[in-house]
């Protein structure tokens, strides 16, 4: 705050300037003000500095937005804790244990596997020894479709292309597209990796098919002497991490599109227009878009069913008390393959922004009946207070209790849900941080001591009778088996303290002192900490891309341009469904696989990890990314005491088992999907 100690920190000089928050704080809000205030100091005194800074809530984000010379082209940014933890949690309700995928990639370590150790656990180190690089692509793979180049990476470079960078033709900001699905690539694409080191990722630059096309052994993939590379536009290749800062960084505002557009919009009146180039063909000039679309657009009888960036699914506001649920509407409402949030909260505890857990799981990329009920399970004083935000999001349902009543526990058929996720608002006592995760410790171990009565898990609803729904409205369709022990239910629990872990596994053997990434419950995918953000700093330093990346995956799809709609305060605007809008929804997302059944049963018995990488690609144009695989391999069942954790990026020739599941990058289906995505085995 004083421009005399900026002076001697030589901030006009630094390569960037770093803001971290204080995490523990009792008074978010006032911690991000200040921290603001130091952003705004730092630039009044030169604004050319380049300013990553850590928010605790994510509504603050606005204000960094008034700052006149805030600018995310030249590199500034911002990473919001309430924001990612609760998107990374929120896509573990999706694909359980991504978090824990997600969070090793960008923290940034090396693995050292041992024979003492148990063979789960060299599985998992070896993932967590990989990280997200960007590299120029060769000249050979200009014209490739995404798919083709990411097979050729996978099969002979042993590298993982999970997404590009698409730069549009009609020379507008770049984009990141993950895993697209038609376009071809153009020469001297940059590419986003998955690898254990920068030197691996060099592969694709090198690559020449020419040359190496014979070449058995990546690791002989060097630099050729053939004069293929050096013909072509004089492209220089991008190293790893610095790549982001040797190219004009990335506008984040068109990162999160999935898809690319091909061409340039058509001019109409000297102005770019989203409308169709044949509607413009008739030489009237056409005012609106009700003149525009009359044939199949109809005001009066179009519901919005989207907001009006087409990026999430909407809903009228409702309130909450049309949402409130008591115990024994509850029990009457056979909730399955839903989401639990057990939230402990005082009713002056500050906000955690619940839209942040919720929005991704409303993504536009689902179908409607895809969506997965959320039952916040809480104190509602405090959840009234987070309404506002959350009213204009469909089924979302409150009930008004404790998370550690057993009573509440079972009337929402928690036994039934694909996740319960365990959250505290409550800041957290200077005394003893031990004490900081006792509510969600002893809600967690509550639920694992619970039994259930197996017999609502096989109730099947035959009847179409239009008097089996629910008080909700919804029909009554039960997905999939219910866990008979609690300690089989899916569930994520936030701790504040790292070292609190020890408490939530009785049966692992992890010392007080073990790391968190190497502690059982986040291997399995079962904690998650917001300490482990803290590497997200250094990565947005060297990479500015791989944090775009990471908030495009885990938030479902918010721009800067829906970040300034919620920065009005009005909430999520609703909004027509146009061409464009509805364009929107097709971009990949995350999801879970079983080799149990299903078209991809047949990799499961004994086949090895690139079989299945290459025929999920070629055949339904999903990227494999990892495995979640049963703690105890030798388990043919699924039983109570079966665990699973998190290989990342496995190696070519790692073999498969019938009870693994895949997690994947899906593209967006516009017809009903050929796997089930409802059903999550434990």
């Amino acid at each position: 705050m004083n421009a005399m100690d900026l002076e001697r920190a030589k901030v006009h000089d630094a390569d960037a300037c770093l803001v971290l928050a204080n995490k523990y704080c009792p008074d978010p809000d006032a911690e991000d003000a200040a921290n603001i205030m130091r952003v705004i100091s730092m630039k009044n005194y030169c604004e050319e500095s380049r300013i990553i800074i850590q928010l605790m809530q994510y509504h603050n984000k606005a204000y960094l937005l008034n700052i006149p010379s805030w600018d995310w082209k030249q590199g500034d940014d911002v990473i919001c804790l309430a924001e990612l933890k609760l998107g990374f949690i929120a896509q573990s309700c999706l694909a359980p244990g991504f978090s824990t995928m997600m969070a090793n990639l960008f923290a940034m370590r090396s693995f050292i596997t041992s024979p003492d150790m148990a063979a789960w656990q060299n599985d998992y180190l070896q993932g967590t020894g990989c990280e997200m690089y960007t590299e120029t692509l060769s000249p050979s793979f200009s014209g490739m479709t995404f798919s083709q180049a990411s097979e050729l990476c996978f099969v002979k470079l042993k590298l993982l292309l999970l997404a590009i960078e698409v730069k549009p033709i009609d020379g507008g900001d770049t984009k990141i597209s993950i895993n697209p699905q038609s376009s071809k690539m153009p020469a001297n694409t940059v590419g986003f990796f998955i690898a254990q080191s920068a030197e691996e990722v060099k592969r694709a630059w090198f690559y020449c098919k020419a040359c190496h096309e014979d070449v058995k052994d990546e690791n002989l993939i060097k630099k050729c002497k053939c004069k293929h590379l050096a013909n072509k536009t004089g492209a220089t290749p991008a190293t790893p991490f610095s790549a982001a800062l040797s190219k004009p960084l990335l506008n984040i505002k068109n990162s999160v599109m999935a898809k690319e557009e091909n061409g340039s919009k058509p001019v109409m009146n000297g102005r770019p227009t989203n409308k169709p180039a044949d509607q413009q063909k008739n030489g009237k000039m056409e005012v609106g878009i009700a003149d525009d679309q009359a044939k199949d657009f109809d005001f009066a009888k179009t519901e919005m069913k989207y907001d009006s960036t087409g990026m999430f699914h909407w809903t009228p506001a409702r309130s909450i008390e049309d949402c409130i649920l008591d115990r024994n509407q509850a029990a009457m409402t056979v909730l399955n393959g839903h989401v639990v949030v057990c939230l402990f909260a005082d009713p002056d505890s500050p906000l955690i922004g619940l839209r942040n857990l919720v929005m991704p799981l409303r993504a536009s990329n689902f179908h409607y009946h895809e969506l997965k009920h959320v039952v916040i399970v809480g104190a509602v004083d405090y959840i009234r207070r987070e309404w506002k935000t959350l009213q204009n999001l469909p089924k979302i349902s409150v009930l008004n209790g404790s998370p550690l009543s057993r009573a509440d526990l079972r009337a929402v058929n928690v036994n039934l849900c694909d996740m319960c996720v365990i959250l505290s608002a409550k800041v957290p006592s200077n005394d003893d941080p031990t004490l900081a995760d006792k509510e969600a410790i002893l809600a967690s171990l509550n639920i694992k001591a619970m039994t259930f009565d197996d017999t609502i898990g096989v109730l099947n609803q035959s009847s179409n009778a239009p008097d089996a729904m629910s008080p909700l409205g919804s029909p009554i369709v039960l997905h999939r088996k219910g866990s008979v022990y609690g300690s089989n239910v899916p569930m994520i629990t936030e701790l504040v303290n790292d070292s609190n872990v020890q408490f939530l596994d009785q049966d692992d053997d992890d010392d007080p002192d073990t790391e968190l990434y190497l502690t059982q419950p986040f291997a399995c995918g079962t904690a998650f900490a917001v300490s482990v953000l803290d590497s997200l700093m250094s990565t947005t330093y060297f990479n500015q891309n791989a944090l775009t990346l990471i908030r495009s995956l885990i938030t479902g799809g918010a721009t800067p341009e829906l970040e300034i709609i919620l920065a009005e305060g009005a909430g999520l605007r609703g909004g027509y469904s146009t061409p464009d809008t509805l364009s929107h929804r097709d971009r990949c997302r995350v999801g879970q696989i079983s080799l149990s059944d299903g078209p991809l049963a047949t990799f499961g018995e004994g086949r090895k990890y690139q079989d299945l990488f290459v025929a999920s690609l070629r055949n339904y144009g999903m990227l494999c990314i990892g495995l979640y695989r049963l703690r105890d391999a030798a388990l043919t069942t699924v039983d109570a005491t079966s665990k699973r954790y998190v290989i990342t990026n496995p190696p070519f020739d790692f073999g498969l088992l019938p009870t693994d599941q895949v997690y994947v990058l899906l593209p967006f289906e516009r017809k009903q999907s050929r796997f089930s995505f409802s059903e999550t085995e434990v």
